[in-house]
């Protein structure tokens, strides 16, 4: 039976992400222009991962590209922490809008469902080596719930997960061990997925996050603890409400879409906008119609108002002529004489 390929799903505050398919590696990989060999789960590409074994992987493996490459992975998103190692050539990657160019030996980390791009657009001759980790995160504020099956004392995982969580380093130089854990990965995924290949894999995926530590130890990377705070799970959520403002917000939903009480939600809007929650959420409703008013002359304003989420057309013409100082039909008429 073809396994169904079910990709994890993420809801922010302005769209439903979907977990990366690879779709364009796999393509090219069934034309025959790349070599892939992997260890997948739900619509991650290889063999099927065992039901009970090693359950937070969610992929690993490595791709072979001999000559210069017509696909790439642009913008994609990975519910889990994405270990990428190039072992051979190089290759163009973006992390949240910063772009490199990785060299052989360069490693990277992206965090639970970090925008990310392979390519620019195309993918150069290369070899690439990755793991990806469930841990379990679905807003920037919620800890991480690594495998049980590690072998890292508490204290020193706990210290490797505040680096993780924090560090914003686009790429690191990896050292010869972490090069020899990721060839042995890639030299466990090429074996049939039985008890002993899975065991080897989990040997591995340790020795590379107890080389991963020692690293980041020795090279002490610049922290920032905002990057899981709660005002940063506020500000994201405030980045993104503008797009989704008609939706029948209230306190309560905005602070739980945020994974927030409302007090601590509003101490944190107050401060990033200088308004409340239900304040802001107007400011970005008539911003939206002042918008829908000039890109559409013939809708009617009781239309626009109610596409934007006011339940009442007299409410929003107050709302709108306290923000911009007219009537929204009298300021869309000097805008269509202007």
């Amino acid at each position: 039976m073809a396994r169904q390929r079910r990709s994890a799903t993420f809801r922010s505050a302005a769209e439903l992400y979907h977990a990366d398919t690879c779709a364009p590696l796999e393509a090219a990989a069934r034309r025959g222009e790349v070599r892939v060999v992997a260890l997948g789960r739900g619509s991650y590409p290889g063999q099927p991962m065992p039901a009970r074994d090693l359950r937070e992987v969610r992929s690993v493996g490595f791709w072979d590209a001999r000559g210069q490459q017509g696909w790439g992975l642009d913008w994609h998103r990975n519910e889990g922490i994405e270990f990428t190692y190039l072992a051979a050539g190089r290759l163009p990657f973006a992390l949240d809008r910063r772009a490199t160019e990785l060299r052989a030996g360069d490693l990277t980390i992206t965090r639970p469902w970090q925008k990310h791009r392979v390519g620019d657009p195309a993918v150069p001759a290369s070899r690439l080596v990755w793991l990806i980790l469930d841990v379990g995160v679905r807003r920037p504020n919620q800890l991480w719930r690594w495998p049980k099956w590690l072998l890292l004392p508490p204290a020193k995982l706990q210290q490797l997960t505040h680096q993780l969580r924090h560090n914003e380093q686009i790429s690191w130089r990896a050292d010869p061990e972490i090069a020899r854990c990721f060839a042995a990965m890639g030299e466990a995924v090429g074996q049939p997925p039985d008890a002993n290949a899975l065991t080897r894999l989990k040997i591995h995926i340790n020795a590379f996050l107890v080389a991963l530590a020692d690293l980041l130890d020795a090279r002490r990377p610049r922290l920032d603890v905002k990057l899981s705070s709660a005002e940063r799970a506020v500000k994201l959520f405030l980045d993104e409400l503008p797009s989704r403002a008609e939706e029948p917000w209230t306190l309560e939903t905005m602070s739980r879409e945020c994974g927030l009480g409302r007090s601590h939600f509003s101490h944190h809007c107050k401060s990033l906008t200088n308004r409340t929650p239900i304040s802001h959420l107007t400011f970005c409703r008539v911003e939206k119609a002042r918008e829908l008013l000039r890109r559409e002359p013939a809708r009617s304003v009781t239309d626009v108002a109610f596409a934007c989420g006011f339940q009442s057309s007299q409410y929003f013409a107050t709302m709108f002529r306290k923000q911009f100082g007219l009537p929204p039909g009298e300021w869309r008429r000097q805008k269509i004489k202007l």
